[in-house]
């Protein structure tokens, strides 16, 4: 390990083989921090957070400072991070509100400054959180999903696999699976050709996304009757059940 002296750590903290941690960094209580995980200059660490193995953390990131939810009861909450992670500048993470609850981040992301993950959230892995993007509390961002700078995303809201979302868009309303959406509020205009196509997606499944992109933003159909009429309409794969999948657990709806 690699600790400078003007760092502030714990004695209750764990840190790993191979952990460097920066200049004026402070890390207060039960931190755990894995393997190689690098923690810049000014980064402050607290509350009962676990960090993975191999994150980058840069300068003036606050990881796990207590919820700013007005909920929160004085319990124990949780931050749990995965591996790979790059948290850049100024970046903030909440932990849970409620007593046992959690914040949970996957592998292999990246929050770019200034970004905000408020309580309860969860991101799934692959995920870009571009600057100043915000997410409020219990949102849900689904693998490889792409949130672009300034944009706010109100809490409970589900962001789907391999969606984009604008920069400077207000995201009300849950975002399915593949879609990219914009604006203020933010609504779909189509599907993620570009995303589909790195990720493997065979030209067959992007037809049929773009013909259940049209079912669900151009038919007029409530969600009930979306769902019924892509069953009909498009062959069962991997892409069309995830999206089949995502639309039966809206509770907020669809954005427009």
């Amino acid at each position: 390990m690699k600790i400078h002296p003007t760092a502030i750590v714990h004695p209750d903290a764990v840190l790993g083989d191979g952990v460097e941690i920066g200049p004026w960094v402070i890390i207060e209580g039960a931190v755990k921090i894995g393997a190689r995980t690098r923690v810049g200059p000014r980064v402050t660490i607290e509350g009962h957070t676990t960090i993975g193995e191999d994150n980058e953390i840069f300068t003036g990131a606050v990881i796990g400072s207590r919820t700013q939810d007005r909920k929160f009861d004085g319990g124990i909450s949780y931050l749990r991070i995965g591996n790979r992670n790059k948290i850049r500048e100024y970046v903030t993470i909440n932990p849970g509100t409620m007593s046992g609850t959690e914040t949970v981040i996957g592998d292999d992301n990246l929050l770019m400054a200034y970004a905000h993950i408020a309580h309860d959230c969860v991101i799934h892995n692959g995920c870009t959180l571009a600057n100043n993007g915000t997410l409020a509390g219990h949102v849900i961002v689904e693998d490889k999903a792409i949130i672009g700078g300034l944009s706010a995303v109100h809490q409970f809201v589900r962001i789907g696999k391999l969606s984009i979302t604008g920069g400077c868009s207000k995201v009300v309303q849950d975002i399915p699976p593949f879609m990219m959406v914009d604006g203020h509020p933010a609504s779909a205009f189509g599907i993620n050709s570009v995303g589909l196509d790195r990720a493997g997606y065979s030209r067959e499944e992007k037809a049929n996304l773009k013909k259940a992109f049209k079912i669900i933003f151009r038919s007029g159909l409530i969600l009930k009757n979306v769902i019924k009429e892509l069953a009909q309409q498009i062959p069962a794969s991997p892409s069309v059940d995830e999206l089949t999948r995502f639309l039966g657990k809206s509770e907020r709806g669809i954005c427009g």
